[in-house]
């Protein structure tokens, strides 16, 4: 019996009835033989870390575009908190932690440079000249599948697609994620906002601060236990309805104060500029893409490898591109 063999059984032992086991998985879109030390989804995990799109994260916007200060959160930051928020949540209910740190580490790659407001830039102009849309989950689906051929188990799959969106994951580690991602950028939202000025401590819901606390970890702390606590030796992942509306209520403030209109978001335009002028550029001139690119021509539109191209740059990768592209060059005598 093999180092994978006897973890294989220590799951079978310890963890949950509720739990995906590794040995129950349905598997990788292609065959392939298993590692005789790692379980399915330790592998998954492992090939998500070891990726360029999970290294470029730490370049990506989480809400203040292109961040200058040390402190602020980036997506990989971003993806770093929901892992550590949903392990905790999975150890506690006896669910399949590596099942869940894969997720949770892959969930975000398929975003774009400067957050949000890319991904509605792309998708805008996705759906206006070319009848396509963008939405960020299926762009991290596309990234493990297609642009980083990773070969992940379809539950990993399966989770990563559905951390957002009106479908819940097949999977009750999936579903951790899919509210542990809302728990880490509501409170270090909050956090930021405050060090940037645009909200005051002063100013959040005071009922929402009386359920849920009045600093970042107390918060934290409050959602994971509640949920740990309806959720121990249930089939599904919940919430209390009091902490879930408070946390829903604090959410809506987000979007209210910080998310929508604010100083922190005045460069948004701007943003969406350069990733619209830069998708429309590789669409009219494919042959300006990388090299490395033309795999993907034998089979795939040059809209979607644009948008693929685009999707894929950092925050600072992007104002360099449009800068090189669209500004002149002083002119040196």
């Amino acid at each position: 019996m093999n180092i994978r063999e006897r973890t294989e059984q220590m799951e079978a032992r310890q963890l949950s009835p509720y739990a995906c086991l590794s040995r129950n998985s349905r598997g990788r879109m292609k065959p392939a033989p298993e590692c005789e030390v790692r379980t399915a989804f330790q592998r998954d995990r492992d090939r998500i870390v070891h990726s360029k799109a999970f290294r470029r994260l730490k370049h990506k916007t989480q809400v203040f575009i292109a961040p200058e200060g040390d402190h602020y959160r980036t997506r990989l930051t971003h993806t770093l908190e929901v892992a550590q928020i949903a392990r905790t949540i999975a150890k506690a209910l006896r669910l399949n932690e590596d099942l869940t740190e894969a997720i949770a580490l892959g969930h975000d790659l398929g975003h774009t440079a400067f957050g949000h407001a890319g991904e509605e830039a792309l998708n805008v102009v996705m759906q206006e000249h070319f009848g396509m849309h963008f939405k960020h989950n299926e762009q991290s689906l596309r990234v493990v599948d297609v642009l980083e051929p990773m070969n992940l188990t379809w539950e990993v799959r399966n989770g990563i697609e559905h951390h957002t969106g009106p479908v819940t994951p097949a999977t009750l580690e999936g579903a951790i994620v899919k509210i542990a991602d809302r728990m880490a950028y509501i409170n270090h939202d909050i956090d930021d906002a405050i060090r940037g000025g645009i909200i005051r401590l002063s100013d959040l819901p005071r009922d929402c601060l009386k359920v849920l606390g009045e600093d970042h970890s107390t918060r934290i702390n409050t959602m994971v236990r509640d949920m740990i606590t309806a959720s121990t030796d249930q089939p599904e992942i919940k919430m209390s309805p009091e902490v879930k509306e408070a946390m829903d209520k604090l959410r809506s403030f987000l979007f209210e104060r910080v998310y929508v209109g604010s100083t922190a978001k005045k460069e948004e335009q701007k943003a969406k500029k350069v990733l619209v002028s830069l998708f429309m550029h590789f669409v009219e001139h494919p042959e300006a893409l990388p090299e490395e690119w033309d795999v993907l021509k034998k089979s795939e539109s040059i809209v979607r490898i644009a948008c693929d191209y685009v999707a894929g740059m950092t925050d600072r990768y992007a104002i360099k591109q449009y800068t090189e592209l669209f500004l002149p060059d002083p002119w040196i005598v």
